[in-house]
């Protein structure tokens, strides 16, 4: 048994580089997914991952599959979007979530239309849906990097991001934090929007970020033990992926972000904080 698990990532070198990846990723980006989950932003997470398309392909168009460029060009579109989200929703009556909605339909639509145009349908697929075996070593130097970065920030703004989650009105009159703070955080989505994008594709990337936030709503209640159990969540999708999909000859990144939904959808079932059946226990009279 031991053996089935290990001689994969000791005999081929792509599935340990595969795992690094995908372990910088989920120390990186289920935190964010837990801060967009506690504001409410969660399908702005999904938005953001469409956005990043356009900016990725036109590096793709200019430099081909060179990693800076799609990286710096998916960045700068996702980031844009953001703020002219943000600017529309509040220079005219529109809100910001259906600012963000049109802006990231139309960021969809360009990106798929500039990669058909330039490239194959192979190439298509790679920007869509990333290749988690195929990370090199300035891939996974990226996202280490963009992990190591989203940590460290976190750490330096968690108690304004943390008040901003629960008690924004106050954060505002209390303190000038509200705003840096706020774009700070959408830095971050980005970028780590940016990681998963060379792992797991524009239409995956999302995917390690959120399902695994949700999932620990079920198992933990303040917001330290959320990011620990997400974190907790996406190593373990991340590792039982890597081996389902090379055991079972399947694509990897659909097969990571299954497992996160399975995760989901046990923890839905089973979780001790609102799970279906644990609701379904009897209680003393006036527990909470």
């Amino acid at each position: 048994m031991i053996d089935a698990i290990v001689n994969p990532f000791v005999e081929f070198s792509f599935m340990r580089r595969a795992l690094v990846g995908c372990l910088a990723l989920s120390l990186g980006a289920p935190p964010i997914g837990v801060f967009l989950m506690l504001r409410r932003m969660s399908l702005m997470g999904d938005a953001m991952s469409h956005a990043v398309l356009p900016g990725a392909a036109i590096g793709y168009l200019l430099f081909g599959l060179s990693l800076p460029a799609m990286s710096l060009g998916g960045f700068a579109a996702g980031l844009a979007v953001a703020l002219a989200a943000g600017l529309v929703a509040r220079s005219t009556m529109l809100r910001e979530d259906a600012s963000l909605a049109g802006f990231y339909l139309v960021s969809l639509a360009l990106g798929v239309l500039i990669v058909s145009v330039k490239g194959s349908n192979i190439d298509l697929l790679h920007v869509l849906f990333g290749t988690v075996l195929a990370l090199d070593d300035a891939a996974l130097v990226l996202v280490a990097a963009i992990a190591t970065v989203s940590l460290i920030v976190l750490a330096v703004i968690y108690r304004p991001l943390v008040l901003e989650c629960f008690d924004p009105q106050f954060l505002r009159s209390a303190s000038r934090w509200s705003s840096p703070t706020h774009l700070i955080f959408l830095m971050l989505v980005v970028l780590n929007l940016v990681a998963g994008f060379q792992a797991l594709g524009t239409l995956m990337a999302v995917g390690i970020m959120l399902l695994p936030a949700v999932t620990a709503r079920f198992w933990a209640e303040d917001v330290s033990g959320l990011i620990l159990v997400a974190i907790g969540c996406a190593v373990a999708a991340s590792f039982s992926g890597l081996l389902l999909s090379y055991y079972a000859n399947l694509p990897t990144g659909p097969s990571i972000i299954l497992l996160c939904g399975v995760f989901y959808l046990l923890s839905m079932l089973l979780g001790v904080r609102g799970g279906f059946i644990w609701n379904l226990v009897p209680r003393r009279h006036l527990e909470a």
